[in-house]
């Protein structure tokens, strides 16, 4: 059994930061890819950026340049630091990743979302 958890959502005004983190535990043998997505008030959830373990790192063309993922293997966590926000950032930020079990078992966790408000 393996559980995400974030932390970091909270409400900013545009032109602002935050620093979101995602932290797993549970019977993990490693994690090969970690990623967030949002999901916007009336839209489909959509990728944000993802890293894998060797910290290789993919953007969406609405964040590249403003948003950086990282990855501290040692902690199993992820990071999302997101600089100049704007109102369109507004969503539920959840983090996912590919988890292999104690068993060697794939699966794929979701954290239960953290809000990210960016309003003045």
């Amino acid at each position: 059994q393996v559980q995400l958890v974030e932390s970091g959502g909270g409400l900013v005004q545009p032109g602002g930061s935050l620093r979101l983190s995602c932290a797993a535990s549970g019977s993990i043998l490693s994690i090969p890819v970690m990623g967030w997505y949002r999901q916007a008030a009336g839209k489909q959830r959509e990728l944000v950026a993802a890293v894998t373990s060797g910290s290789s790192t993919n953007y969406a063309d609405s964040v590249k340049g403003r948003f950086t993922i990282s990855r501290n293997n040692a902690k199993n966590t992820a990071y999302l630091q997101m600089n100049s926000l704007k109102p369109e950032d507004t969503a539920v930020y959840y983090c996912n990743a590919r988890v292999l079990d104690l068993g060697a078992r794939t699966a794929t966790s979701w954290g239960q979302g953290t809000q990210v408000t960016v309003s003045s």
